[in-house]
């Protein structure tokens, strides 16, 4: 019968957690994945495939939120395909040094402990605390470089990359790497910019839970060069868009099932294709696809006959703050419905530290000189403060969460 182990993840503990993950992974169980506070999904043992194989709840690149089943297998040819690509870059992946601050219980942050299995190469979790404190960051690594023992390389959001890019003590750490893999949304092309000016090798990359991580990758060369979007599909995917600029994925390591709703189901279709969630353009160049994610596909609104994209919008919005010098910490464009227009939106935002309202004011004036130029459906009918507003460790914000806190608070 197969058997099954629930871990909540606390960062603090990281290392012990992935010995008993580890242990668990030997003896061909299941393994459920927790964030610390996270809620256990009661899951059958009767209904698990045949293990060893881990379970980690997704957003839901399509189809809202989910656990998704991977068994061991999905994860080693993940670590196996990301190996080959490094390989490719010029680096020895056995010859990495792994500095892992993402968390454990998103495939992103497993993925870097589970690459330095495969790879036999060392691995260092990093607490959210310490990186939320450059200086204490810096400090912390800088035994870890100083043995220069092989490769350096990182996983980051850009969230963490905008914490670190514009500190000194930040600025060192990131330059202490030969690559950085950035994924979990979108790079700005400020954000983007910026690393180019400060020569930091990011490698940026799209992947999924369901995916088992990064598909795609670009060469920290290219980025430097100018080069935008995702890069290439890793040696074991295809691409392809629907109609409707859809992305599909064709990959031998996609979930083996995704729980939902208490059962468990496939997520390709009869040919071995998953639709994702993401709106994407495949261009290709010297005979391979290059991929870029115009925005999501369950984002998008259709304002007075016009698709309206939010997230390209709040980056659009934010590095127009910047360089106005409009203190944004954080911002988020969500639709409410309208009789006239059937969706318009709303804009929720964060400032980089507490305004008096007439300074609240005075910034939102010159917000709206900046919007003037856009589209009047691309324009926020309101702004509503929200000093909770952040996202989530990988990243992400979770949408309904603050479409709910809109509807309570607005």
């Amino acid at each position: 019968m197969n058997t099954l182990l629930t871990l909540k993840c606390d960062p603090s503990k990281a290392d012990a957690i992935t010995k008993q993950l580890a242990i668990a992974l030997e003896n061909e169980s299941w393994i459920q994945l927790l964030r610390p506070q996270g809620n256990k999904t009661i899951i059958s043992k009767e209904v698990l495939p045949n293990g060893p194989g881990v379970i980690i709840a997704s957003g839901g690149s399509c189809g809202g939120p989910h656990q998704c089943l991977h068994h061991a297998s999905n994860l080693d040819n993940s670590a196996i395909a990301s190996g080959q690509w490094l390989q490719k870059q010029g680096f020895d992946p056995t010859n990495c040094v792994i500095i892992n601050p993402l968390p454990l219980h998103h495939v992103s942050g497993l993925m870097p402990w589970w690459r330095s299995r495969i790879w036999q190469a060392e691995h260092y979790w990093l607490t959210p605390s310490i990186m939320r404190d450059p200086n204490k960051l810096n400090e912390y690594c800088k035994p870890i470089f100083h043995k220069r023992i092989g490769s350096f390389i990182t996983s980051l959001v850009p969230t963490q990359l905008q914490r670190l890019i514009d500190n000194q003590a930040g600025l060192e750490w990131l330059k202490s790497f030969d690559l950085i893999w950035i994924g979990g949304s979108k790079l700005s092309e400020k954000l983007a910019n910026n690393a180019r000016r400060k020569q930091i090798c990011l490698a940026p990359c799209y992947g999924a839970t369901e995916t088992a991580a990064m598909i795609t990758a670009l060469a920290p060369s290219a980025f430097l060069a100018g080069q935008n979007g995702c890069g290439n599909p890793l040696i074991d995917v295809d691409l392809r868009l629907t109609q409707r600029s859809s992305l599909e994925v064709k990959s031998p390591r996609l979930a083996s099932f995704v729980l939902k709703n208490g059962s468990l189901k496939k997520i390709q279709d009869n040919n071995g294709w998953w639709q994702s969630g993401d709106l994407a353009k495949l261009t290709m160049v010297d005979c391979l696809y290059q991929l870029e994610i115009i925005g999501r596909a369950d984002t998008a609104i259709n304002s007075g006959g016009e698709t309206i994209f939010p997230e390209i919008l709040e980056s659009k919005l934010l590095a127009a703050a910047k360089k106005n010098q409009i203190p944004i910490q954080y911002i988020l464009f969500l639709p409410f419905k309208d009789k006239e227009w059937g969706e318009k939106l709303a804009g929720l935002i964060c400032w980089e530290s507490k305004l008096t309202t007439s300074e609240q004011n005075r910034q939102l004036k010159k917000i709206e000189i900046l919007l003037k130029e856009w589209q009047p459906a691309e324009r926020p009918c309101f702004w509503q403060e929200c000093t909770e507003l952040e996202p989530t460790d990988a990243g992400k914000f979770e949408r309904k969460k603050w479409q709910d806190w809109l509807t309570i608070n607005h």
